[in-house]
């Protein structure tokens, strides 16, 4: 099994920058097997989607939404993954979640809110 725990989310102004953190625990046979991990995002009245992800060989895919805007990176051991949001606009409000993939299974956190004000 692997947990997933976000943090860093709050309200900032349009503009500003925001830095999510998604901290991985677990088993080592677990968090050794993840190939894949990644933010998603679900506004309000908005099905979840893709903001960003990272594999296992550091390679990383952004929603066009988010291009140029948004970097996700992690460390080596898969211990942590970061988004570093910056150039917010008030179409980013949403509900952030971490995602992990695993030769074991599919893994969520709980989400953080991140409201970004005109």
């Amino acid at each position: 099994q692997v947990q997933l725990v976000e943090s860093g989310g709050g309200l900032v102004q349009a503009g500003g920058s925001l830095r999510l953190s998604c901290a991985v625990s677990g088993s080592i046979s677990s968090i050794s097997s993840i190939n894949n991990m990644g933010w998603y995002r679900q506004a309000p009245g908005k099905q979840r989607e893709l903001a960003a992800t990272i594999t296992s060989g550091y390679i990383t895919n952004y929603a066009d939404s988010v291009k140029g805007r948004f970097t996700i990176s992690r460390d080596n051991a898969w211990t942590t993954v970061y988004l570093q949001m910056n150039s917010l606009k008030p179409e980013d409000t949403a509900i952030y979640y971490c995602y992990a993939a695993s030769l074991r299974g599919e893994y969520w956190g709980k989400g953080t809110l991140v409201t970004v004000s005109s």
